[in-house]
């Protein structure tokens, strides 16, 4: 959309609850790759001045309303109270953001809800996928009820995005909707580079991402130097083994907690990253160790091939003794370097936010034109 005054602003909603923490980072709190999603496209509509872009955040102590980077931050559920007033506040949130099009990732109970307040107000709803799992049917296979509603808010969305081409075909062939592909969105700036010293691993403590094969990898090449960055995942009650046993690798340095804001330092620094997950979407992580020039070596995740197609990691097929190899592969004749270069290249043909958001803009000014239900009113 060309930029003027005479034309009215889009107005578009992103509703991630536990995304508060990317907007300030004096919030401590566990965030993922969903959050990180969103929390670029909104920042970088938000600098658009023909978009109004607000933001459903949970209730960190913050102020009802307030504006960070350009964005309206709207406080609703409060995780330490009771749950069965989450409903109230959610949909008041919605409510007082009035927009035009609601935008959420990751499915749970929310994702239905969001669906549902966009069908009763006739505004538009559009779903991004966040997990290769909610698309190849899993999510639906061990989750009945909330699957159902998944499954609804689908039918009923507006548009539906996935990460990739193939959690695209998976979702579109295990629920029958038309999926669209936009990639992940980063910003690439343009910073010097400081020495490569280190093997890097960063995420949460979830089990899915199974972070003590990390502290194995870094006892089996004790001539090479490891960090690993790996914050407490909800519900984790053997993170202190983690950390206690991470303590015992002398060439292991353990954070607990870097703000996302600061992750990119580490990015610069890594030689190689590593990512041990049994399955993603397409992670964040990659995206910010390609835009470092670090090559990735994945155990499993490796969606639509990338990292051979474009010569910026390995995969490894879960397979651990090759995972080992590989890591030292690289290190010969030093050929993590021009990997590298490759995933560098890889980013910035690829994740640039400033093109990617381009194909936001393009779908959003199309919905916005869409013949829908009379839009009801919001006002109290």
């Amino acid at each position: 959309m060309s930029s003027g005054d005479n034309k009215e602003r889009i107005s578009v909603c992103f509703t991630m609850l536990k995304a508060y923490p990317l907007f300030n980072p004096e919030i401590e709190t566990i965030f993922g790759g969903a959050e990180v999603d969103l929390y670029c496209i909104a920042t970088e509509l938000a600098k658009d001045r023909n978009y109004k872009i607000s933001f459903i955040v949970a209730d960190y102590g913050q102020k009802r309303a307030e504006v960070r980077e350009s964005v309206t931050l709207l406080r609703s559920v409060d995780f330490n109270k009771n749950l069965a007033t989450a409903s109230i506040r959610l949909w008041r949130a919605l409510r007082t953001a009035d927009a035009q099009i609601y935008v959420r990732e990751l499915c749970s109970a929310v994702t239905t809800e969001v669906a549902l307040f966009c069908r009763c107000f006739g505004r538009k709803f559009v779903y991004r996928t966040a997990s290769a799992v909610e698309c190849d049917g899993t999510y639906l296979r061990e989750n009945f009820f909330h699957g159902k509603g998944f499954i609804w808010s689908l039918r009923h969305a507006d548009a539906v995005l996935a990460q990739n081409q193939t959690d695209a075909e998976n979702l579109s062939a295990s629920t029958g909707v038309s999926v669209q592909v936009i990639r992940n969105a980063h910003r690439l700036p343009t910073l010097d580079e400081p020495e490569k010293d280190t093997i890097l691993w960063v995420g949460r403590s979830a089990a899915v991402k199974r972070p003590q094969l990390f502290l194995n990898l870094a006892k089996q090449m004790p001539q090479q130097r490891f960090t690993m960055i790996c914050q407490r995942a909800t519900d984790d009650t053997r993170y202190d083994e983690l950390i206690a046993r991470a303590k015992q690798i002398k060439n292991l340095e353990f954070i607990p907690r870097v703000p996302f804001n600061k992750t990119h330092e580490y990015f610069l620094r890594a030689k190689v990253f590593v990512n041990t997950s049994s399955y993603e979407g397409f992670p964040n992580t990659f995206i910010q160790a390609c835009k470092c020039a670090a090559p990735i070596l994945s155990l499993n995740v490796n969606p639509d091939d990338f990292l051979n197609k474009h010569n910026c990691g390995i995969s490894c097929n879960g397979d651990w003794q090759r995972l080992v190899d590989s890591l030292k592969f690289l290190f010969e004749d030093e050929r993590y370097v021009q990997m590298g270069k490759n995933g560098k290249k890889y980013a910035e043909e690829h994740h640039d936010v400033t093109k990617i958001i381009q194909q936001y803009k393009e779908l959003f000014e199309k919905l916005v034109k869409r013949k829908t239900p009379v839009e009801k009113s919001l006002a109290p």
